[in-house]
């Protein structure tokens, strides 16, 4: 199979959207709401950067056959700038919503349960789809990946149904975080020459034909959850196009510093 600068992209659009939902969600790593969760989220996480770097060192033998330069899952996640990542906008974004007043903030688990729902469940019927994909490894990858992300769709459903169908305030905090991120995900579903590319060749879908089947279950849950549905916006954010929230910078400086100081290092 040739390959194509297109494929590369792809590859790395993935590698870059679970390594940064990873990074995020670690965040609540020794600050759950419960132990359970506490442990709950960071087995998630780990999972996210798994794929990561199941992904990235994939991307790096396509870059080596491509340009013949030689690349590390420490180079795409580490040595990268902000503009050179490809994750959608709404990984990065942080664990409280437009309520909040300051920076600084409590971490709202509303937004990072809703946040989860949406992304786990568009990518359970992605990497059902690239089980297929005629990238074998990019279908080892995936057929990996959806048992992973089929139990975080089951984490993240059953906690949004108990908040939005349980008191008064767990429900206006769910609804809020349903209506702050809803309009993020437009950016899963914008058409781009990627996956004109990547679908001819048969690698992959392109995302917008998973729509139908993504919200279907995202109103089933909705439904039992007591919560609504946010009417559709028509902005749509561009984080997989390299351009950025301004929480980007911030995420990366936290997760690259250490090797930045030390680069070369191993441990």
């Amino acid at each position: 199979m040739p390959i194509t600068p297109q494929h590369l992209q792809y590859v790395l659009r993935l590698a870059d959207t679970a390594l940064i939902l990873g990074q995020r969600n670690t965040e609540w790593s020794g600050h759950g709401p419960i132990l359970e969760e506490d442990i709950a989220l960071s087995n998630m996480s780990l999972d996210l950067i798994g794929q990561a770097r199941l992904l990235y060192t994939h991307a790096a033998a396509l870059e080596q056959q491509l340009t013949g330069k030689q690349r590390t899952e420490d180079d795409y996640a580490y040595f990268r700038t902000e503009r050179e990542f490809a994750n959608y906008t709404l990984v990065e974004l942080p664990h409280y919503g437009p309520l909040a007043g300051t920076a600084q903030t409590e971490k709202d688990y509303a937004v990072t349960i809703v946040r989860n729902f949406l992304y786990s469940t568009l990518m359970a019927h992605l990497w059902s789809a690239l089980a297929n994909s005629t990238d074998e490894q990019l279908a080892a990858i995936a057929a990996k990946s959806i048992k992973e992300t089929t139990y975080h769709v089951h984490h993240a459903g059953e906690w949004l149904i108990r908040f939005g169908d349980g008191t008064d305030e767990s429900h206006r905090r769910a609804q809020a975080a349903l209506d702050y991120l809803m309009p993020y995900t437009r950016e899963f579903f914008s058409a781009d020459a990627v996956e004109d590319v990547i679908a001819a060749a048969g690698i992959g879908p392109r995302t917008s034909e998973l729509e139908t089947a993504w919200l279907e279950d995202v109103r089933a849950t909705l439904d039992e959850a007591t919560l609504t549905l946010p009417e559709a916006v028509r902005h749509v954010s561009t984080g997989k196009h390299g351009e950025h929230s301004e929480h980007m910078g911030f995420v990366l400086a936290e997760m690259q510093s250490l090797a930045r100081q030390h680069p070369g290092a191993t441990w």
